[in-house]
């Protein structure tokens, strides 16, 4: 028997590593079995190169809770350890056995780039949450001795021989107090679902409990799948596999999936995944099911903002690497020069195989659109690149449900569309119910009318702006349409300048004048005898304000402001100016400013109780 002294810094270094060594004390469970599964992808490595003669038999790796003995533990039929092993890999903290192995096999087989543990504190996550921490290990190495190691949580141990008759290692926790939680079998079933379902050796789970102290632990259920879809070629799966993955990620999801994208990539960095586009809602909606990152096949995070680009934490799904750098925790990526090559990477691939898509069956792409509209859109945002390759692909359409290009689109209506100063204007809509007045005066010129209702739209539609020359984008109802496209002088007024000085304060006394603004313009006879329309620039930049547009939040703060426009050309008008009753012209100048605001949506409450009111007194 021998004793010692934990080779530490710091007295304290115990209560450190219980509060601060990991964010979530469930980590310790991830930490034990990954090390578990370490020491049997050494053996087989070792057993591979044949610098061990042990036989391989069984290697699952087994976790037991016993509710008696108020233990948990972790054991292997790996590699085992012997007490010269124990002192320095257990009692050096910091000391990473892992890398060092890598290192040393890294040149000769595949499998040692399999080991997941490169810090050397994996193993003390146990005291987060036990008040002992027992090992009994066997070294496959012949002849070697079993060892018994035991640490209280200070930083004193002590070591001596054992009887253990089983290669591998075992690891019993006794469970402290205030982490009992971690004895109850659904707790840990949560735990190995979350962290180990995708560990590359099997892992079985049992429970022994009360009155079952002589009684053999059931642990033949396994609860991972070693051998996931990402892990395999494309070409050996189905889209059957990719679906029936899918549905083993997201249990609760209720709809397949669009399409996936399967990366592989072993140069310059090792990368392997699987991507998904799910059907995406037209509000941009935190997502629940996240695109989970894995190392070698060890959960280690669902939070991947830093290693993906924005947009593409839309997508779901599973991205493997052992090349991004982690800290202690494996819960916060640091920036450096891989994590960048593989969002670019990803960003790359995803482009490319939605220009496939588009190329190989558009009207499959058409359909599929509104439910990827939304992601294509935000990419052509946020990444440049992106937006470079999206340009080819990135569909636009019309109020009569047609598809196209921005290219085609750009021919389809320059001719038509071109105001006097060369400028193309492509008219948009927000809602095809709320303006449909304006959109069928607009279809009266021969003009088109784009849909766009996505919830970035207002951002998009200002990058689009930027990017293609000579291009306007106005919403239909943002003036008549004659100053939307402007192709000639305004025809003449039928009204002088004083006849409209003598009205304008007669329609202003009928709307809120903190609201709107009253304007006479010559129109057509044909159109309507007011209209309201609200200025595009303002209305933009307040559509920004509420999607969060930096700097824009003085504009959210603003009141809406409308224009009321009278059509100086209508009969309706000059009949109202020439009424001589002027009960009589209140009660028409305020009816024919309510039709325009009741076609906008604007009317409501007690002006409208109002305004059916007066109209069924006209009637009669």
């Amino acid at each position: 028997m021998s004793t010692g002294k934990i080779n530490v810094q710091t007295e304290n270094i115990f209560p450190i590593i219980k509060k601060f060594l990991y964010s979530d004390h469930e980590i310790f469970l991830r930490e034990l079995v990954s090390n578990a599964v370490d020491a049997t992808q050494k053996l087989k490595t070792l057993a591979a190169l044949g610098e061990s003669t042990a036989i391989l038999g069984d290697l699952k790796v087994e976790v037991v809770i016993d509710k008696v003995a108020k233990t948990l533990t972790i054991r292997d039929k790996g590699i085992g350890m012997t007490a010269e092993e124990i002192e320095k890999y257990i009692t050096q903290i910091a000391f990473s056995g892992a890398e060092e192995f890598v290192n040393q096999y890294k040149d000769k087989t595949q499998e040692a780039n399999a080991i997941i543990g490169h810090f050397g504190l994996g193993f003390y996550s146990a005291f987060m949450v036990a008040k002992k921490v027992e090992i009994f290990s066997l070294s496959h190495k012949e002849g070697a001795s079993a060892v018994y190691w035991e640490c209280d949580g200070s930083p004193d141990y002590k070591m001596e021989l054992n009887t253990k008759l089983e290669r591998g290692t075992d690891i019993v926790l006794h469970i402290a107090e205030d982490s009992e939680e971690f004895l109850e079998q659904f707790r840990i079933n949560e735990l190995l679902a979350k962290y180990c379902k995708f560990l590359p050796v099997e892992i079985k789970f049992g429970t022994r409990k009360e009155g079952e102290k002589d009684k053999e632990v059931e642990v033949d259920n396994i609860i991972n799948n070693p051998n996931p879809a990402w892990t395999k070629k494309p070409a050996d799966l189905s889209d059957d596999d990719y679906r029936n993955f899918y549905r083993e990620l997201y249990p609760t999801a209720f709809e397949d999936p669009l399409f996936h994208i399967h990366l592989n990539v072993d140069y310059p960095f090792n990368l392997t995944g699987i991507l998904y586009f799910p059907k995406l809602k037209k509000t941009l909606e935190v997502q629940k099911d996240k695109i989970q990152l894995y190392s070698n096949q060890v959960f280690v995070t669902d939070s991947v903002e830093n290693i993906v680009p924005d947009f593409l934490t839309l997508l779901r799904g599973v991205i493997d690497s052992p090349d991004i750098p982690l800290n202690v925790s494996r819960s916060y990526l640091q920036s450096d020069g891989n994590v960048k090559k593989i969002s670019a990477h990803i960003t790359k691939k995803v482009a490319d195989k939605l220009e496939e898509l588009f190329k190989k069956d558009r009207a499959d792409f058409e359909a599929k659109w509104e439910d990827i509209k939304v992601f294509v859109q935000y990419g052509m945002l946020s990444e440049e690149k992106f937006y470079e390759k999206a340009q080819k692909f990135a569909l636009v359409k019309n109020t009569d449900g047609e598809y196209s290009t921005l290219e085609e689109y750009a021919a389809k209506v320059k001719a038509a569309q071109t105001d006097k100063n060369n400028r193309v204007i492509y008219l948009y809509t927000t809602s095809v119910e709320e303006q449909h007045s304006f959109i069928e005066t607009a279809k009266e010129r021969g003009y088109d009318v784009l849909v766009f209702d996505s919830p970035i739209d207002s951002h998009y539609i200002n990058q689009l702006e930027s990017k293609l020359e000579n291009t306007s984008f106005i919403r239909v109802d943002a003036d008549t349409i004659d100053k939307l496209i402007k192709k000639e002088e305004d025809q003449p007024s039928k009204l002088t300048e004083e006849e409209q000085t003598k009205l304008k304060p007669v329609v202003e006394g009928v709307v809120p004048k903190e609201k709107f603004n009253v304007v006479f313009e010559s129109l057509s006879e044909k159109d309507a005898p007011m209209l309201i329309t609200k200025p595009e620039f303002m209305r933009r930049m307040k559509d920004m304000s509420a999607m969060g547009g930096g700097g824009m939040n003085f504009y959210g703060a603003m009141p809406d402001m409308h224009n009321l426009v009278v059509n100086s050309n209508h009969p309706l008008i000059s009949r109202i100016l020439n009424e001589q009753d002027l009960e009589k012209q209140k009660q028409l100048t305020k009816q024919t400013a309510d039709l325009a605001m009741l076609s906008q949506g604007l009317l409501k409450g007690e002006e409208l109780t109002k305004f059916i009111k007066r109209s069924v007194e006209l009637i009669d």
